[in-house]
């Protein structure tokens, strides 16, 4: 992160629309955010009509008095462009620049972000309104960064002009159609091409190797659209002033670590359910597929944040009050903002922005609840972000140089995310393509699996991206991280493969899950015993695996515990045992003569084989064996987490009570409390109230 983001202080804030409001209300709107600790707003990225209402006709000055304002009162400014919410006039006058979600249908007008940003037109018209945006404001002393666009990513391209691309980017990439042939192996069903003229549109497409490349080559247009971006912005940027967009992680075109390289910080829009979701003990449904829900989906989406480029982020936007659309109403209980902003800080996020300041009287986002409510009188989620911006402000100088701890690296890859989209090892929605039943949500249900089982193990993770593993040895990640999993890697290559096995002879424990180097670089399957590359050193093998319609129980073995509800979901992998230690098995008159956990040496190092996706019990029995957390000298009550992190001057640690009852934990150590000095001798016992946080540097 660039050392402006790292100089004592949380910024502290919310995006904030003056031009939405119905009343004038800027002076009282900024007064108000002073007295809640503000110290940063984002503004200007929704309003292209705005800026420009008729084409080449620009109403600038407009914001002149927000960032006057918001400068007079100390609150800093992160300015928008505004290219993803196209004005009428432009897709009235060039039709031809709406995207097309399927070949030869155009994506219907009226909500945001259905344009083709390929386009030649689209390009001309917002190169010229970025430029004179930030040429205006470029100057100004408010402003210390840029949000590019917005939550890029949300539509696949079915353009006949990015197809086009698509093609020529094919024909750089295989050379001939003879090579295409054979790498996506187009002797299958007939599709083998004669010249790259006779690729078929990627509608009706069957073929997982294809479907990989155009996902692959969607991602790479966002990335290239943004940092197009970037670059314009940067000819007007002072050098103290950072260059980002926000982050939706779940974006379908979409490979965060790519397009982090083009950024100067990431920031990213985690959304999470609140009220008995954010409970520790309670396994709740999504209420919607676009939130988060328990503490280990707002954990997910801040390991992930930080993963995009393995340093401090930036939250642009997160709750405030309900999200989700009118019939999702879940405000958080007392407690609970600052409970998830200090959950969010701790796992690195350098600031809190929500979504949003006030909330709006009309358009899609009625209910998208804000600050202040309809109202526009400031109440109890006012009050409670003011205590959290106090907060903040009081521990934001003991947070310089803060890197969050990490027992485990849980391993990322966009390519396998897309691969196990296509063709998921867990049942999709999607039926209507016959043989293909896409289910977007399978890897991460795969890798989520490992994750929680990290956090109810007492233990924390990093989630590291494998374009982040390029260059390293396997001893120079096994220096970083005690614990890797690999769960899903189904898109892998030799390289990565053999890195892995290099970290576990190095001295890392390296825990497979399933899927994992069962595909290769193009998501073929590997003509090897599976896993390749990994079943010497896990000291296994399989040739089959099954799907389960309902969870399989497992029992210990060995010696290793498991509780009375563990069990494996979606899947078992028939795995045959060569040297490998048994540690768990199915409660089953077939399947139980596989095991479901088994564990080698290699090396310096151990493999530990997980064949199933684990459920929650399963999870937590295998990590509280594989982890020595950093926190576990914290004697707590079960819903309580410690989380924590390293600077320049010790160690910081975040007690976090999810619950609605009281609940303690034993400071092993000396502490100090962050906000207001107490200190504690080591064996005290702290009390938290329902949903409470504490947060202590302590001597350790």
């Amino acid at each position: 992160m660039t050392s402006e983001w790292d100089d004592g202080r949380i910024r502290f804030g919310a995006a904030y629309y003056y031009e939405y409001q119905p009343t004038e209300s800027l002076e009282r709107d900024l007064d108000l955010m002073r007295e809640a600790n503000f110290t940063v707003i984002r503004v200007g990225e929704s309003v292209w009509s705005t800026w420009e209402p008729r084409n080449g006709e620009f109403s600038l000055e407009w914001m002149q008095p927000v960032l006057d304002g918001a400068h007079a009162r100390g609150i800093d400014v992160i300015l928008g462009t505004p290219t993803y919410a196209v004005p009428p006039w432009l897709f009235t006058q060039y039709p031809e620049i709406a995207g097309q979600a399927a070949t030869g249908v155009r994506h219907p007008w009226g909500a945001r972000q259905e344009v083709d940003i390929t386009h030649p037109a689209f390009l001309f018209h917002a190169e010229r309104v970025i430029r004179r945006i930030v040429e205006r404001y470029a100057s100004h002393p408010a402003v210390i960064g840029y949000q590019l666009d917005n939550e890029p990513g949300v539509l696949l391209l079915h353009n006949p002009a990015t197809f086009r691309r698509f093609v020529d980017w094919l024909r750089e990439r295989y050379g001939d159609a003879d090579t295409l042939n054979r790498e996506w192996g187009l002797t299958y069903w007939s599709h083998r091409i004669s010249d790259f003229s006779e690729l078929w549109v990627p509608d009706g497409n069957a073929q997982p190797q294809y479907d990989l490349a155009w996902r692959r080559f969607q991602d790479g247009l966002v990335t290239e659209f943004i940092g197009w971006q970037a670059d314009i912005v940067r000819e007007y940027a002072r050098p103290d002033q950072f260059v980002t967009t926000c982050l939706a992680l779940d974006r379908p075109a979409l490979n965060e670590a790519r397009l982090g390289e083009r950024l100067d910080v990431t920031a990213s829009n985690p959304y999470y359910a609140m009220q008995d979701h954010l409970d520790l003990t309670k396994d709740l449904a999504r209420p919607t597929s676009w939130t988060r829900s328990g503490v280990q989906g707002l954990l997910e989406l801040a390991d992930r944040s930080y993963g995009v480029r393995g340093e401090r982020f930036l939250v642009t936007e997160t709750n405030a009050q309900s999200i989700g659309g009118s019939s999702h109403n879940l405000p958080p209980y007392p407690g609970q903002l600052v409970q998830a902003g200090l959950a969010l800080v701790a796992r690195g996020a350098a600031m809190i922005e929500y979504w949003h300041w006030h909330s709006l009287h009309y358009g899609t986002e009625t209910y998208w609840m804000g600050v202040l409510p309809h109202s526009q009188q400031p109440g109890r989620v006012y009050r409670e972000l003011t205590e959290l911006g106090s907060v903040l402000k009081a521990i934001g100088p003991s947070l310089t140089g803060y890197v969050p701890d990490a027992d485990v690296a849980v391993l990322w890859s966009t390519d396998s995310k897309h691969a196990l989209e296509f063709q998921p090892p867990i049942e999709g929605p999607d039926a209507a393509h016959g043989y293909v039943q896409r289910n977007p949500a399978a890897y991460a249900t795969i890798v989520n699996a490992f994750h929680r089982g990290v956090l109810d193990a007492g233990g924390q993770a990093h989630i590291v991206d494998v374009e982040h593993l390029a260059g390293l040895t396997g001893a120079e990640l096994a220096s970083r991280y005690p614990v890797v999993v690999a769960a899903g890697l189904y898109v892998a290559t030799d390289d990565l493969l053999r890195l892995l096995v290099d970290y576990a002879e190095a001295g890392g424990h390296l825990v497979v899950g399933i899927r994992t180097g069962y595909g290769d670089d193009e998501a073929r399957a590997r003509m090897a015993v599976a896993p390749d590359g990994l079943a010497e050193a896990a000291g296994i093998d399989y040739e089959e695996f099954s799907s389960l319609a309902e969870p399989l129980r497992v029992t210990g073995a060995d010696g290793f515990t498991v509780p009375e509800d563990a069990a494996g979901l979606h899947w078992a992998d028939g795995v045959r045992v060569h040297d490998a230690e048994v540690l768990a098995r199915y409660e089953h008159p077939w399947l139980g003569t596989f095991p479901a956990v088994t564990r080698h040496r290699a090396g310096r190092g151990q493999v530990t084989y997980v064949g199933t996706v684990p459920n929650r019990g399963l999870a937590r029995a295998l990590f509280a064996d594989v982890v020595t957390p950093l926190a576990r000298d914290w004697e707590r009550d079960p819903a309580v987490t410690v989380l924590s992190g390293t600077t320049g001057s010790g160690r910081v640690v975040f007690l976090h009570n999810w619950s609605s009852t009281e609940a303690s934990a034993t400071v092993p150590v000396t502490a100090a409390n962050l906000v207001d000095g107490e200190s504690f001798a080591a064996g005290s016992r702290l009390t938290l109230p329902a949903w409470g946080v504490v947060v202590l540097q302590v001597n350790d």
